[in-house]
């Protein structure tokens, strides 16, 4: 363990070494470039992440499309875990940004503590329920290949002993957004990330030493980097840096800040896990045609992050962006901030499109290469790629929303489009419609309803709420702030 300390301590002296101004008030000065400011590590830390994921499933990949299908199938319990760590993680977004917005660095304090311990108490429930039912959790998905069910119970036994730092990594990377610092947890990330990508092929498919160990050698890396990325924010916060300096974890939780979690989060931890339980539906339904499409979603999921998780980036800067503003009482700017945003991610989601549709099958066939695998794919990417900019206004607008401490819009309108997913699914994947493409065509189509609903209750809920007819902003800064952006 104290060689594991120095090599932390090594890397955050290096990152210590670049200076750069780490929070950002995003109350004043140019929207658009607050904004870039805030998306671009958050961005950053996502495509580094996707690049993991990619190479992850490149070695993956070269040990058969069966090793794929395991990771895949226990990924959706990885996956499920995210609502419970959204609970405390939106929580403390919205509270400590809107806390700094208003100048009240002690409750950001407090918001950030009660975030960790709650989210604590959450990773060790979630991390026993996963291990000891691991068999039951895997089975659901009636693979019918029992290499790859014992390669998918092993790999998620190993990954629930991570658990804490999985849970935890997250939750630290919210509160430094929340106070306006998103490139803080893009080092620390970075950190965890080049610990994966060194790993995988390594444990993976052995050297010298170390034995092949496949999926298992998989997630074993992915525990190792996350502990990485968990030492390396304690280390952080042990030389007082940021918000979330002398936090005194020791101190019991205060009952009323979980409530306000509770209300914040649920919501999207409600949104989260239904979403993610209706793909494992789907996942089941997909089932029927073999373990082969099981791969395709695995990787071709992790393909079309190209723009979700830019996306994301964006949900975040527009969510610390509105929450700042709302704290600091300028309704006219964060109206100005939420058209910035759209106008900026939509860039991105009509790159998407045309990348999906024009090279699908070039940058498929570089994960798997049987050619069986990868006319599944070409089809996934082709159809998925029309979502995309709907994908993308969705989560910037799911953002705005948060900011405001509105959390339940966006998982209203994703839980009920996500639902209707399964009756679809099975519907246009009958053999007399679509067969297996009719799955893929129902992503897509939900994906375009969710946009533009959501985005329509945004721009209704601006009209109509009160703080947004507020007319006490000067036509000053109104002005000023045109000329910003």
């Amino acid at each position: 363990m104290q060689r594991l300390y120095g090599v932390v301590s090594f890397f955050y002296v290096v990152l210590k070494g670049v200076k750069m101004k780490s929070k950002i008030d995003m109350t004043q000065g140019s929207i658009s470039k607050g904004l870039m400011k805030m998306a671009f590590p958050v961005m950053a830390t996502s495509f580094l992440q996707m690049a993991y994921n990619l190479t992850d499933m490149f070695w993956i990949g070269r040990a058969g499309s069966r090793s794929v299908a395991a990771v895949g199938s226990a990924g959706f319990y990885v996956w499920l875990s995210f609502a419970f760590i959204l609970v405390s993680k939106v929580g403390a977004e919205v509270r400590v940004s809107q806390s700094i917005g208003g100048k009240n660095f002690s409750r950001a304090r407090d918001y950030a503590r009660n975030a960790l311990q709650m989210n604590f108490i959450l990773s060790v429930f979630y991390g026993a329920l996963v291990y000891f039912f691991s068999n039951r959790l895997i089975g659901f998905f009636n693979l019918g290949d029992q290499g790859v069910i014992s390669m998918a119970v092993s790999y998620l036994k190993i990954i629930t002993f991570g658990m804490v730092f999985s849970f935890s990594n997250p939750v630290f990377t919210g509160i430094f957004n929340g106070y306006g610092d998103s490139k803080t947890p893009f080092y620390i990330n970075t950190i965890g990330i080049g610990v994966n990508l060194i790993l995988d092929p390594v444990l993976i498919f052995g050297m010298g030493p170390i034995p092949a160990m496949g999926v298992q050698g998989a997630a074993i890396a992915t525990v190792l980097a996350h502990l990485m990325v968990f030492i390396s924010f304690l280390i952080y916060i042990n030389k007082g840096k940021g918000v979330v300096k002398a936090l005194e974890l020791h101190h019991k939780p205060e009952p009323y800040i979980m409530r306000e979690y509770m209300r914040l989060g649920l919501p999207v931890a409600l949104h989260n896990g239904l979403f993610t339980f209706f793909t494992m539906i789907i996942a089941r339904i997909i089932a029927q045609w073999g373990p082969l499409p099981m791969a395709v979603q695995k990787v071709g999921s992790q393909i079309e992050a190209i723009s979700w998780m830019t996306a994301s980036g964006f949900q975040v800067a527009v969510s610390t962006f509105v929450g700042q503003n709302y704290g600091a009482s300028q309704p006219k700017r964060i109206k100005r901030g939420y058209a910035t945003g759209i106008a900026m991610i939509s860039v991105v989601g009509v790159f998407a499109t045309l990348l999906l549709v024009i090279f699908a099958r070039p940058i498929f066939s570089i994960f798997i290469p049987e050619e069986e695998v990868v006319k599944l794919g070409v089809d996934y990417l082709k159809i998925l790629a029309y979502s995309q900019w709907f994908m993308c206004i969705e989560i910037v607008t799911a953002g705005a929303f948060n900011g405001l401490g509105r959390t339940s819009p966006p998982s209203i309108v994703s839980i009920a489009f996500n639902a209707m997913r399964i009756p679809m699914s099975i519907f246009l994947s009958s053999e007399s419609l679509l067969g297996l493409n009719g799955v893929w065509w129902t992503l897509t189509i939900t994906s375009v309803l969710k946009g533009l609903i959501l985005v329509g209750w945004f721009l209704f809920m601006v009209k109509k709420t009160e703080f947004f007819q507020d007319d006490k902003c000067l036509e000053y800064g109104a002005v000023a702030e045109e000329k910003e952006i």
